[in-house]
């Protein structure tokens, strides 16, 4: 199965703060290049992306370009 280059980028933005979160979800968020509130950092649509906004969903808002 071929991916196609032109895939959309996620645009995701860190709106709730980590603080009171479990370890492995403040690591997810510094993995995803975030850390501070309104924070917004741009990633390719790809499994391995959304299973981490999936994580810290409730910290994160994203949108599709």
């Amino acid at each position: 199965m071929a991916v196609s280059k032109a895939t959309k980028p996620l645009k995701v933005t860190q709106v709730k703060s980590t603080i009171g979160c479990p370890a492995d979800q403040v690591r997810t968020i510094k993995a995803l290049g975030l850390g501070k509130i309104n924070r917004t950092v741009e990633h390719v649509d790809n499994p391995c992306v959304r299973g981490m906004i999936f994580k810290v969903k409730h910290l994160v808002k994203v949108e599709e370009n």
